[in-house]
C-alpha cells in the first residue's frame, strides 16, 4: 500500500528582533481500494474465465496482462495478483482465486459391438457420475439398443462438479435385413 501520508508541517521563525514568520506545508495523498473478481470463479479445465479489477487508473496482473479485465484459462486452481495504480501515483494489490475442477474422462463401449440385424447390443458408459445418450436413450449408465443398422452412438457424463465430457461408440450391423421375414 502506498501513498497513505497524511501530515502538516507547521514551521515558525523567530529572529532576534522577536519578528517571527508562519510557514505551513499540508502533503494529503490517499491510498487507492483496489478489488478483483473472476467470473464465473468456478470453472471446467479447459473452459476460461475473465478477471476485472476496479479502483485505480491503470493495472498489472500477474499473467503479464495490462487491462482491467484479462481471460485466463488456468490448468489448475490458480490466486491471481492485480496491482493498480492511481493518477497521483498511489498503488495497492488484491488478489482473486480461480477453482477449478477436472472434466471426466467418459469412455463408451458396447457388447458386442457387432451385430446381426435384430440383435441387441449393451451400451456401458463410465468416468462421470451420469450419463445422457443420443438418439433419444435417455439416461443411465448402461442402454440396450437395437439398431436396423450401423450406428455410432454419443453419451454425455457430467460429474458431479458438472464439468461434461463426450464419448462416442459404434455398433455395426452385419446382414442389416437378417431377421426379417419376406412374404
Amino acid at each position: 500500500l502506498a501513498c497513505e501520508t497524511n501530515y502538516t508541517l507547521y514551521v515558525w521563525a523567530y529572529n532576534s528582533c522577536g519578528t517571527s514568520s508562519f510557514l505551513e506545508l499540508n502533503e494529503q495523498t490517499s491510498s487507492i481500494s483496489i478489488t478483483a473478481s473472476a467470473s464465473p470463479a468456478t470453472i471446467c479445465s479447459g473452459q476460461s474465465t475473465t478477471l476485472t479489477a476496479s479502483g485505480a487508473s491503470t493495472y498489472t496482473w500477474s499473467t503479464g496482462a495490462n487491462t482491467s479485465s484479462t481471460t485466463v484459462s488456468p490448468a489448475s486452481t490458480t490466486t491471481y495478483t492485480v496491482t493498480g495504480t492511481s493518477t497521483a501515483g498511489c498503488y495497492n494489490t488484491a488478489t482473486v482465486s480461480v477453482a477449478v475442477n477436472p472434466t471426466p474422462t467418459v469412455t463408451a463401449s458396447a457388447n458386442p459391438s457387432t451385430i446381426n440385424g435384430g440383435q441387441s447390443s449393451v451400451l456401458s458408459a463410465s468416468g462421470a457420475d451420469t450419463y445422457a445418450w443420443s438418439h433419444s436413450l435417455g439416461t443411465g449408465s448402461s442402454k440396450t439398443v437395437s439398431p436396423t443398422s450401423t450406428t455410432t452412438y454419443t453419451v454425455t457424463g457430467t460429474s458431479t462438479a458438472g464439468c461434461t465430457a463426450t464419448a462416442s461408440v459404434t455398433v455395426t450391423v452385419n446382414n442389416p435385413c437378417s431377421g426379417v421375414s419376406t412374404v
